[in-house]
């Protein structure tokens, strides 16, 4: 046993070698949003869309931020989808008569839909705009922002821009979770093939920011095309790519923020929702991914400790790599580096969210905001 451990650890450096040249190629190549003066001259009507469910925390920040955006021709639709708060009536206080937004009510959620995917659909067929702009209602908008992205939309001449906000994390639970999410998209995903190769399996999208071509989001059906997909960004990068249609991802650190979660439970059941349906609701792949995170950053942390005199120098330099590549990661989405030293907690916290993911599988449904979520593996598979 100790023999094969002992392999495990000298094999880990090829895979912790890649992550880290794909953390550091992407530390030249992912594309930033960038504050200029003024706003873009083409400047095209763009429908922000924010579906929202008992957000009457943040909801206010979020609508004020995006009113005071410099850019000139755009509109503001929330639906309403079956809150229990009084997150309307926040929105319409925060815009104070602006009528550039529109609160809609959302219709009663039909038998087959999952509750966002079903509220961004009648959002859409509401849209006016050349471009739809899917956003969450806890994502909050710098100045210049709006005016950043559709630059970098015009110029990059995307069918879909899916643009990564900076995640603001407080708690501890927050600090160990949230900013895997950053480290996966830059130490996995060389953003150079996501633009330039077309296989779908260089592809990656966050739902807190989506912009579509109004063309591209009809030919690839919409959200009526996934009505019961959890992970909908996904599939809707994977549809793009697949179509042949141009599709971008940058980074938004100091125009766009957001906080997903605030506590541990918070965190636990957000990221088990969605963790088996990014793994493409396949028990064997999720399995292997947890076997990866423990042979890469906890089993050399677990050979120094309790193996102290042989292979100890070996066992601490890729032990220091998973942390250098963690911190290197966390400095290109503006985390805190010193996070970096507690990657083995970090991959013991995930391994927490699997089992509550797995729970929710066996027993029936994954819970969120009040209602279970029945997405069938037929129904999620990749768009086509």
């Amino acid at each position: 046993m100790s023999a094969a451990l002992e392999l495990l650890l000298q094999l880990s450096v090829f895979p912790l070698t890649i992550l880290a040249l794909t953390a550091l190629l992407n530390s030249f190549s992912f594309p930033r949003l960038k504050r200029r003066a003024n706003p873009p001259l083409a400047a095209p009507l763009i429908s922000i869309l924010i579906p929202m469910r008992n957000e009457s925390a943040v909801i206010a920040e979020t609508v004020t931020g995006l009113l005071n955006q410099d850019y000139p021709n755009f509109e503001l639709l929330l639906l309403d989808d079956a809150s229990n708060d009084d997150s309307a009536a926040a929105a319409l206080r925060a815009a104070n008569g602006d009528s550039r937004l529109k609160v809609l009510t959302g219709a009663a959620l039909p038998t087959g839909w999952l509750g966002k995917t079903w509220a961004c659909h009648q959002l859409s067929q509401q849209a006016r705009g050349e471009y739809l702009l899917f956003s969450d209602a806890d994502v909050h908008w710098q100045p210049g922002a709006l005016s950043a992205l559709a630059r970098e939309a015009l110029s990059t001449r995307a069918d879909l821009l899916t643009v990564w906000p900076q995640q603001i994390t407080v708690s501890l639970g927050e600090r160990l979770i949230v900013p895997l999410m950053g480290f996966s998209i830059r130490a996995y995903l060389p953003a150079l093939a996501v633009h330039y190769i077309p296989w779908r399996v260089f592809a990656a999208a966050i739902g807190q920011c989506l912009l579509f071509r109004r063309p591209a989001y009809d030919k690839i059906g919409g959200h009526q095309a996934i009505p019961a997909r959890i992970t909908d960004d996904m599939s809707f990068a994977y549809a793009i790519k697949g179509r042949g249609l141009r599709f971008r991802m940058a980074d938004g650190a100091g125009l766009l923020t957001c906080r997903m979660y605030r506590s541990w439970d918070e965190v636990r059941n957000g990221y088990a929702k969605n963790i088996l349906a990014g793994h493409g609701n396949s028990l064997a792949f999720l399995a292997f991914s947890t076997f990866f995170h423990y042979w890469v950053f906890v089993l050399p942390w677990a050979w120094a400790l309790f193996h102290a005199g042989r292979g100890l120098l070996p066992a601490l330099t890729l032990a220091a790599l998973g942390v250098v590549i963690r911190a290197l990661t966390a400095a290109q989405t503006r985390q805190r580096l010193l996070d970096a030293c507690w990657m083995p907690l970090s991959v013991l916290g995930m391994t927490i969210i699997v089992f509550q993911a797995l729970k929710w599988h066996f027993a029936g449904g994954t819970q969120w905001k009040g209602r279970t979520l029945n997405a069938t593996p037929k129904q999620n598979k990749p768009a086509p």
